[in-house]
């Protein structure tokens, strides 16, 4: 049977704002409405783009928890929980269980590069011992892992996985999971250039990088697809490509986190090991947003 969507839409993977060393909590009720007011359909709190692997438990937590009473019901939030241990995972989903959270993203292990086996086992025991409904995502770039179609349809048969976001360019092979899965998981797409090549495929939406600072134009193309106007939405992929592709030049979120500063939304403050966008890069990206209209 087919799984009802969380969201239909633009998702953002938000960055998570630093000041001073410290988590900008005023900073986070900014973004958040920058994002709910530009049509955004749901909020990741502490995704990759939002730096978890350089804040301490307590940090995300209160990440994760300014990020809802920010968003006040409005659209869900998605807390990141995603970890290469499974116990880890484990324990801060529960610490977010009261929330207000409406699902958990939870990336394949990096690093630990666990065996097929291993990786069913490591998402069939978050299901098992968290309430949180999971969103599965599949990030090989990341993580060297690129989970399977098998194994994907074994998780499939649980009800606690509704969605996965997809990061993996192999389309062919984007395709056969989609085949496997049937509509027991909703599909986004985890890649910004991507977006409209997998909402032909059946994508609901996207969980994006770009919507930090584009969130109308993103929301636009996923919405223009849903309701039928397919050369608005393919005209969009195809304009928002130079910013894309700027904001790629380094690591994510380094090229990001420049660009929500050049907006005067929030510091670009980052933590090491990643360090500030070289020069060319953020000429490259200045180049691109205007181009977009984007003004500073």
């Amino acid at each position: 049977m087919a799984t009802k969507a969380l969201f239909q839409g633009s998702a953002v993977a938000l960055v998570t704002p630093f000041a001073n060393g410290q988590v900008d909590v005023p900073a986070i009720h900014r973004l958040v409405e920058f994002q709910v007011q530009n049509g955004t359909a749901a909020i990741v709190a502490c995704g990759t783009t939002g730096e978890p692997t350089t804040m301490t438990d307590e940090e995300q937590e209160v990440v994760v928890r300014e990020v809802v009473k920010a968003v006040a019901g409005r659209v869900p939030v998605i807390a990141g929980t995603g970890s290469n241990c499974t116990r880890h995972v484990i324990d801060t989903a529960n610490r977010y269980e009261d929330l207000g959270c409406a699902a958990q993203l939870v990336n394949t292990p990096y690093y630990n590069k666990t065996s097929t086996e291993g990786l069913y086992r490591h998402f069939m025991e978050i299901a098992d011992k968290t309430a949180l409904p999971i969103i599965i995502y599949n990030v090989p770039s990341r993580t060297t892992i690129d989970l399977g179609p098998e194994t994907l349809e074994r998780l499939a048969s649980c009800e606690k996985f509704i969605g996965i976001k997809e990061s993996s360019y192999n389309i062919p092979y984007v395709m056969e999971k989609i085949r496997r899965i049937a509509g027991r998981m909703t599909l986004f797409s985890g890649n910004d250039d991507t977006v409209v090549p997998l909402m032909a495929l059946g994508a609901q939406g996207v969980i994006s990088v770009v919507a930090n600072v584009l969130p109308r134009d993103m929301a636009d193309m996923v919405q223009c697809w849903l309701t039928g106007d397919i050369k608005t939405s393919r005209d969009l992929q195809l304009r928002l490509m130079p910013v894309i592709q700027a904001l790629f030049t380094e690591v994510n979120p380094i090229p990001v986190k420049a660009a929500v500063e050049m907006m005067g939304l929030c510091s670009g403050e980052v933590r090491l090991p990643l360090v500030s966008i070289g020069q060319d890069n953020r000429d490259r990206l200045e180049q691109a947003l205007a181009g977009m209209g984007v003004e500073w």
